[in-house]
C-alpha cells in the first residue's frame, strides 16, 4: 500500500516530497503491443508517472455492452505501467474532450431527447451510475492504496469551459468515492477566472491546462487555491490538425523553455501530448463553437509530440529529456530504438463493389415519414443513406438539408449532383424534375461529433428534414451504416484493361482538393463504392504508412481493422498502419470512397506525410 498526497505545496509519496513528471499516453490510440514500447520510451525520457484518459463511449458502446478488451483493455495498460515503475494518473470523466469523438460520451445518448450532458440531469446520471458501476470496480485494485500504480483519479475535464453546475461536479465526486476511489481527486481546468470558477470542487485539488505563459497561469491559480501544489495538467507542447488546415508543429527549444520555467517555479507537470497516437476508425473528434462553425480533427493524433505518431523519438524528445536531466536522475535505462519502418511500393486494386447495390446486404431498410439523425436508428458511427421518390415534373429548385450533419453527397436518379457541407453554406445542389419523377439519395457522413464547447449535442446525419424548394420531402427509406462489418459485401473482378487504363491515367485529372467534389469526367467511378486490394508480405511485417494519391475520400480498412479517414483536403496525406495489424502472407485492404478515384492503385511507404 502506497500514499499519495499533498502537504503544504508540495505533492507525497508515503510523507516524501514528490514532483510529478507525467506524459500523456492514451491507450486507445496505440495497438496493444506497442504499449510497451511507448510507456519504456516515456520512462527512458526522465518521467515518472503516465496520464490517460478513459472514453466512456470506447467502453460502452451500446447502453449496457461492455467492452475491456484489445485496445480497451485500462487494466492491462495501467498494470504494464505499474510493472515498468511507472506511477499513473486517470481521468475517467464522464466526459474527456481529447479530440475524440463526442469528447468520450456515447453517442446514444443523444437518442434520448430528455437527456441534458454534463449537470444535474437524472436520466444523464442514471447512464453515468451505470457506467460507473462497471468501470470502478475494474480500477479499484489498481489503486495505490490497493498496492496498484494509480495515484490519482480526475473529477471531470475542463468544466469550467462548459458549465458551473457545482453540485453536479460534487456529486460525480461522490460517484467515485461511493465506489471503493480513494486515492487523490483532482480537477483541471484554464487559468481563466470563468473556468476555475466554474471548475472548482470545494475542498479538492485544482490544477491548470496551458501552453506557455507558466509563471501567469500559476499565478491565477494561487488566486483561487492559495496553497497546495502547482501542476499543469495539460502542457500543451504540440497540437492537433484540422482537415483543411495546416499541420501544426512547435519548436522543440520553445517547449523545453517553457518546461523550464514550470519546473523552475516548483511546479509539477504532464505533457499533453507525450505520444499521441492514432483515431482510429471514427474516433476522431470536432471543434465548433458557433452554431456555424464545423473543424473535424484529422485520423492521425501525431500532435508534434515528443514521440510521434509511430512511437519514434523526435528532437522535442531530446530537449525535453535534457531538461528533465536538470531536475531528477534520469534512468539508467536506454532509449529503446524506432521500430522498422517498410515502403512496400504498389498494390493493384483487383475488385470492387458499389455502395448502392450492396446495401441490401450491408444493412437493413427503416421506412421513415421524415428523414432523423442516425442517433435515433440507434447507430453511433459511419454513414448514412436517406433514399425518397419525388413526384414531377417541377421546376428547378434548390435541395434543402435541414441541417446537415456533417456532409452529404446528393445523387439523383444515381446521378451526382453535388455536395452539401455544414461548414460551407456557398455549396449548393439544385435541380429540376422530369414528368416520371426522380430518385433522391442522399449519402451522409458523420465527420466526428463535437469534443469541446457548447455545441456538444451534435446529432449526425439528416437533423431537422429536407427539402426541395419550399416543400417538405417525406416518406423515406433509410439505410444506416456503420460500416463495422463488411464481410457481407459481393465483389466484381475488375477488368484487366480498365486496370491498365486507370493506372496510366493522370492523376492530374482526380479530384482538386479545394474543390472537394467528385470529378465529373470519371462517370460510374464517381459513385461511392468499395475497392479491395491484396498486399502480399514476405517476411515478417513492419509499421507503413498507406499513400492515397489520387484517391479523394473516404475510410481504409486493413484485414478487417478500420484504420481511419482520408481526404485529399490534408493536410494528411498517409495513414499510418502499425505493424501488429498486418500479417506475414496475404494482408486485405479495402477502401471505401466517397467521392471517386481516377487511380486504382495503393501506395505503402515509409514515412508518414502529415503536412
Amino acid at each position: 500500500m502506497t500514499t499519495f498526497s499533498t502537504k503544504g505545496n508540495q505533492f507525497t509519496i508515503d510523507d516524501q516530497p514528490i514532483r510529478l513528471l507525467c506524459g500523456a499516453i492514451h491507450y486507445f490510440r496505440v495497438v496493444p503491443q506497442y504499449w510497451h514500447d511507448r510507456l519504456l520510451k516515456l520512462k527512458a525520457c526522465g518521467f515518472n508517472t503516465v496520464e490517460t484518459y478513459i472514453p466512456w463511449n470506447f467502453h460502452e458502446p451500446a447502453p449496457g455492452k461492455f467492452n475491456f478488451d484489445g485496445m480497451a483493455d485500462v487494466e492491462a495498460f495501467v498494470q504494464l505501467a505499474g510493472e515498468l515503475g511507472l506511477y499513473v494518473i486517470v481521468r475517467p470523466s464522464p466526459y474527456i474532450c481529447a479530440e475524440w469523438d463526442f469528447g468520450g460520451l456515447p453517442a446514444w445518448l443523444l437518442a434520448d431527447r430528455e437527456v441534458q450532458l454534463r449537470c444535474m440531469n437524472r436520466p444523464y446520471l442514471d447512464k453515468v451510475d451505470a457506467y460507473y458501476d462497471e468501470l470502478m470496480p475494474r480500477l479499484k485494485p489498481l489503486l495505490c492504496t490497493n498496492g496498484g500504480p494509480i495515484i490519482a483519479m480526475q473529477i471531470e475535464n475542463e468544466y469550467g469551459s462548459y458549465g458551473n453546475d457545482t453540485a453536479y461536479l460534487q456529486y460525480i465526486e461522490q460517484a467515485m468515492i461511493n465506489r471503493g476511489i480513494d486515492v487523490l481527486l483532482f480537477t483541471s481546468d484554464g487559468p481563466e477566472h470563468h473556468m476555475l470558477q466554474g471548475g472548482m470542487v470545494p475542498g479538492v485539488l485544482e490544477t491548470v491546462n496551458f501552453g506557455s505563459r507558466a509563471e501567469e497561469a500559476f499565478q491565477m491559480l494561487r488566486l483561487y487555491q492559495p496553497e497546495g501544489p502547482v501542476m499543469c495538467m495539460e502542457y500543451w507542447n504540440g497540437w492537433f490538425d484540422h482537415w483543411g488546415e495546416e499541420h501544426h508543429v512547435r519548436d522543440g527549444n520553445e517547449v523545453a523553455e517553457v518546461l523550464e520555467e514550470m519546473l523552475a517555479a516548483g511546479g509539477s507537470v504532464n505533457f499533453y501530448m507525450f505520444h499521441g497516437g492514432t483515431n482510429f476508425g471514427f474516433t476522431s473528434g470536432a471543434n465548433g463553437l458557433t452554431r456555424e462553425q464545423y473543424e473535424p480533427t484529422v485520423t492521425s493524433y501525431d500532435y508534434n509530440a515528443p514521440l510521434n505518431e509511430a512511437g519514434d523519438p523526435t528532437e522535442k524528445y531530446y530537449a525535453v529529456r535534457n531538461i528533465l536531466s536538470c531536475y531528477t536522475k534520469l534512468p539508467e535505462l536506454d532509449i529503446p530504438p524506432a521500430l522498422p519502418k517498410q515502403a512496400y511500393g504498389l498494390v493493384q486494386i483487383t475488385s470492387k463493389a458499389s455502395l448502392f447495390e450492396q446495401l441490401p446486404a450491408l444493412t437493413t431498410p427503416i421506412e421513415a415519414v421524415y428523414p432523423e439523425p442516425m442517433e435515433r436508428y440507434g447507430q453511433s458511427n459511419g454513414f448514412i443513406v436517406y433514399d425518397t421518390f419525388i413526384t414531377g415534373p417541377r421546376e428547378e429548385q434548390q435541395l434543402i438539408i435541414q441541417d446537415c450533419h456533417d456532409r452529404a453527397l446528393v445523387f439523383v436518379n444515381d446521378e451526382f449532383h453535388g455536395v452539401v457541407e455544414r461548414w460551407d453554406a456557398s455549396k449548393k445542389v439544385q435541380f429540376s424534375v422530369p414528368l416520371g419523377g426522380v430518385r433522391l439519395r442522399i449519402l451522409v457522413e458523420n465527420m466526428g461529433r463535437i469534443n469541446y464547447g457548447p455545441y456538444l449535442a451534435d446529432r449526425k446525419g439528416i437533423t431537422e428534414g429536407v427539402r426541395h424548394g419550399n416543400q417538405y420531402l417525406y416518406d423515406w427509406t433509410v439505410w444506416t451504416l456503420p460500416l463495422d462489418d463488411l464481410q457481407a459485401l459481393t465483389w466484381t473482378v475488375l477488368d484487366d484493361a480498365l486496370l491498365s487504363e486507370r493506372s496510366a491515367a493522370s492523376t492530374a485529372t482526380a479530384l482538386d482538393a479545394s474543390d472537394s467534389v467528385p470529378n465529373a469526367t470519371s462517370g460510374q467511378q464517381s459513385l461511392p463504392a468499395f475497392y479491395r486490394a491484396e498486399l502480399t508480405i514476405q517476411e515478417a511485417p513492419a509499421d507503413t504508412f498507406l499513400k492515397l494519391e489520387g484517391w479523394t475520400k473516404g475510410i481504409v480498412y486493413v484485414n478487417g481493422f478500420n484504420i481511419g479517414r482520408y481526404w485529399k483536403a490534408g493536410p494528411q496525406q498517409t495513414l499510418y498502419i502499425p505493424a501488429p495489424l498486418l500479417r506475414q502472407g496475404s494482408n486485405e485492404i479495402i477502401v471505401f470512397e466517397t467521392d471517386g478515384t481516377d487511380r486504382l492503385q495503393l501506395e505503402f511507404v515509409d514515412q508518414p506525410q502529415l503536412g
